[in-house]
């Protein structure tokens, strides 16, 4: 059973910037991808970003390229990173770190094994 934290959230300006971070804990493997997906209200959860277990690999959903970086650590446990810049309110939303064992990167929610609680992020025009 592996455990996702993630960091607190905000409230950011436009054009602003916003670093998250989800350190994982439990398992017995932690060679698991890892991602981002944000869920505004009304809408379905979106990818935003995925990493591969050793890090070498990153994939972004198109709303966010050029604009966030996922990076993780694997140093002592796993801590994965999204940085946030040029940050736009389309951007807000609860923001979710994701793990998963049985595929590779993917875009796809059901793909992910375990979620996190979810951290707000608010934009302000």
């Amino acid at each position: 059973q592996v455990q996702l934290v993630e960091s607190e959230g905000g409230l950011v300006q436009a054009g602003g910037s916003l670093r998250l971070s989800c350190a994982a804990s439990g398992g017995t493997d932690s060679r698991y991808v890892m991602g981002w997906f944000r869920q505004a209200p009304g809408k379905e959860r979106e990818f935003v970003a995925g990493i591969s277990w050793g890090g070498g690999t990153t994939y972004y959903g198109d709303s966010v390229k050029g604009r966030f970086t996922i990076s993780r650590d694997n140093a002592k446990s796993t801590v994965v990173y999204l940085q946030m810049i040029d940050l736009k309110p389309e951007d807000t939303a609860v923001y979710f770190c994701a793990a998963g064992y049985r595929w590779g990167l993917s875009p796809i929610p059901d793909r992910y094994d375990y979620w996190g609680q979810g951290t707000q992020v608010t934009v302000s025009s």
